[in-house]
């Protein structure tokens, strides 16, 4: 019996896993169609920004709630209702094509995100069993940035061959097997209340060391997404897609891996190496010149990002008391989510001054000074 306590490779594990694998692809998708998209619809580059940064103000909003909801009431509820609002907002980017009514849809489309994936984030979290925590949060978070690295090309192509209203329909039909896969997991009461007062606070503060940690970390994927493709345009480089080919090819390979050696050893064998690869990813990007360089790169940031994603993630849920997983992981992807809108926003403003290499280089010191807060942070602790 308690060896079947420990069985990673349930049916249960294995469903949440596509299910996060289909959002994250369904939204990622979108990031770097919809601002062509709405540039052919004669938005101006000021209404691009706000394009961008909708859909992470509103993820930022409704973290907090969403988790405050999962803990006091349960976790499908929220799911489906976030999954429904994802579906139908993406639907409607192609039947209103004016380009504050697709601003206003990204906003709703930010509420649907961040509702679905704190929900997912967190029965993800009551599925893995505690011995196998790190290993088990290491290979579902690995969905998530499988979409991340994949699914960005895959919407560029599906753009180019049959327009932007082919595109909306396939993120929409991803959503859409999202919300009917997950009928399929078994419903989880939140844990029972502790004795005394009831906590409300939408944030864990177990939680937010590892994510305020995170938040720089995914300063550099925002930098990344942002300008990586105006970078390699400037050298005269075509195919800087392969970035996210290679990225994702390292992620898939290190993040079985290093669930293992947190298991076993530790969360720190993991995480110096990983702040030690980001960084110097990101200063090998500064210097690219060449495709070569340019995948050398993406190879390291893989391995690297890959380590620190994974690390923080599960620190930021195990850390946390059980009746308040959902609030655990709505602060880990506040901290997520507001690195990467931080790192896009920053980056064009160090860009506009320095220049594009500089800028990569600027931004390896953020994980200069996420490992600071790390080792400041952690240092007394088994962490």
């Amino acid at each position: 019996m308690e060896e079947q306590r420990q069985t990673l490779w349930t049916k249960d594990f294995i469903i949440i896993s596509l299910v996060n694998l289909l959002l994250f692809c369904g939204f990622q998708m979108l990031l770097p169609t919809l601002p062509l998209y709405a540039k052919s619809l004669g938005g101006a580059d000021a209404l691009l920004g706000w394009l961008l940064g909708a859909a992470t103000v509103a993820s930022l909003i409704i973290r907090p709630v969403s988790g405050i909801i999962l803990d006091k009431i349960g976790r499908k509820g929220i799911f489906f209702g976030g999954a429904i609002i994802i579906i139908l907002v993406t639907i409607a980017y192609s039947h209103f094509p004016v380009v504050g009514m697709i601003i206003g849809i990204r906003f709703l489309h930010g509420i649907g995100w961040g509702m679905a994936t704190t929900a997912s984030s967190t029965m993800a979290s009551d599925i893995i069993p505690k011995p196998r925590f790190g290993e088990g949060m290491g290979f579902f978070s690995l969905s998530s940035s499988l979409a991340m690295a994949l699914a960005p090309g895959i919407g560029l192509g599906l753009l180019a061959s049959g327009g932007f209203i082919s595109l909306s329909r396939w993120s929409a039909g991803l959503g859409a097997a999202a919300l009917l896969l997950a009928f399929f997991i078994r419903s989880r009461k939140p844990a029972a209340k502790t004795e005394g007062k009831l906590k409300a606070s939408p944030y864990e503060k177990a939680s937010a060391l590892p994510s305020f940690v995170m938040f720089f970390i995914s300063s550099t994927y925002g930098s990344i997404t942002g300008f990586l493709s105006l970078y390699a345009a400037g050298k005269n480089i075509s195919n800087i897609g392969m970035f996210f080919t290679v990225y994702a090819l390292f992620l898939l390979l290190s993040r079985p891996l290093y669930g293992k050696l947190t298991d076993r050893f530790g969360f720190p064998v993991i995480v110096y190496p990983g702040f030690l690869l980001t960084a110097a990813a990101m200063i090998l990007l500064s210097k690219s010149a060449t495709l070569p360089m340019f995948l050398a790169s993406a190879a390291v940031y893989g391995l690297g990002f890959s380590a620190l994603q994974s690390s923080f993630q599960t620190m930021a849920v195990i850390r946390a008391p059980k009746e308040r997983l959902g609030a655990a992981n709505a602060t880990f992807f506040t901290g997520f989510d507001g690195g990467i809108g931080f790192g896009s926003v920053i980056g064009g403003m160090i860009a506009s001054r320095a220049g594009y290499s500089n800028m990569y280089f600027y931004f390896s010191l953020f994980i200069l000074i996420a490992a600071i807060l790390y080792f400041l942070g952690f240092r007394k602790k088994s962490l």
